[in-house]
C-alpha cells in the first residue's frame, strides 16, 4: 500500500516514502500526507532533525505516479488542484523551521529531484540517478521550482538537466553541487546518522535562524523573518548555556528557547 511512513529516534523525525512496487512513485494522497507529516514534526519539540528518504534500495522517489495524471491532471482545474497539493508538498521542507535532510539512494526523478531540491542537504549513495523528465512528458515547470535549481547549482546546469532530460549519477550531482556528499551505499545510513546526531545536539534556535537566513538568499523566506530569527537567537536561554557549558568544558543541553 502506498504511504508515507514516520519514525521518531529520539530528537530525528523519520519520513519514509514507500511505494516500492513503483519505485516510491508518489501519488496524490501520499503528496497530501507528505505536506501534513513534515508540519507535525516540525511542530513537535521533541524534534530537532528530519530525514526524507525512500523505501528499500531501489528509489528515493521516482516522481509522480504518472497512472493518476489523466483522471487527476485531465483539464485546466484538475491541474491547478494537483499543482497547489504538489507546491505544498515541495515547499514543506523548506518552510520548516528545523533542518530537512534528503538521504538518497537509486532513483531520484521528476517530482522527487523537485522534493530532494527542497531540503537543506542531500547526501546521496553512489548509485544514485537523478533526472528531470519534464520536457519528456510535455509539463510545465513553474517558475520558483526551477529557480530553486539555479540557486543551487546554476543557469547552466538547471538548463542542461531540464532541456536534455538526462539521467544522471551521483558524481556528476556532487560536481553541480546539488549532493553535498556521496558514499558508497552501505556507508549512506551511518554518514546520515553522523550528521543528523550532530544536529540533534545544537541548539535548534540557531539551527533554525541559519535556515531562514540562507532562504532568504535563495528568495523562500523574508529577510526580516531571518533577522529576527537570528536575534532570537542571541536572546535565548539556550545562547546562555552554550556560553556556560563552553567555559565550564561540558556538553550543552539545548531546549530551543
Amino acid at each position: 500500500m502506498p504511504e508515507i511512513r514516520v519514525r521518531r529516534d529520539g530528537h530525528v523525525g523519520t519520513v519514509t516514502v514507500s511505494n516500492p512496487d513503483k519505485f516510491n512513485a508518489m501519488t496524490v494522497a501520499m503528496w497530501q500526507d507528505l505536506t501534513r507529516v513534515i508540519e507535525e514534526l516540525d511542530a513537535d519539540a521533541g524534534i530537532s532533525v528530519i530525514v526524507l528518504t525512500g523505501e528499500g534500495t531501489q528509489a528515493f522517489v521516482s516522481g509522480a505516479d504518472i497512472s493518476q495524471f489523466e483522471s487527476q491532471r485531465g483539464d485546466a482545474e484538475a491541474q491547478q488542484r494537483y499543482g497547489d497539493i504538489y507546491d505544498a508538498a515541495y515547499l514543506a521542507p523548506v518552510r520548516a523551521g528545523k533542518p530537512v535532510i534528503a538521504k538518497i539512494r537509486g532513483i531520484c526523478m521528476g517530482g522527487g529531484l523537485g522534493l530532494a531540491a527542497g531540503c537543506d542537504l542531500r547526501i546521496c549513495a553512489s548509485d544514485a540517478r537523478f533526472r528531470m523528465p519534464a520536457a519528456r512528458l510535455g509539463l510545465g515547470y513553474k517558475p520558483a521550482g526551477v529557480e530553486r535549481f539555479i540557486a543551487l547549482i546554476g543557469v547552466q546546469d538547471t538548463l542542461d538537466i531540464f532541456l536534455s532530460a538526462r539521467v544522471f549519477g551521483a558524481e556528476e550531482a556532487l560536481r553541480m553541487g546539488f549532493v553535498s556528499r556521496v558514499v558508497a551505499p552501505e556507508e549512506l545510513d551511518r554518514a546520515v546518522g553522523e550528521l543528523v546526531g550532530n544536529m540533534a545536539d545544537n541548539a535548534p534556535l540557531t539551527m533554525k535562524a541559519v535556515k531562514l537566513s540562507v532562504n532568504a538568499f535563495l528568495g523562500t523566506a523574508l529577510r526580516e523573518e531571518a533577522e529576527a530569527a537570528a536575534g532570537a537567537a542571541n536572546a535565548s536561554e539556550d545562547y546562555r548555556e552554550g556560553v556556560r557549558a563552553f567555559g565550564e568544558k561540558r556538553k550543552p543541553v539545548f531546549r530551543g528557547r
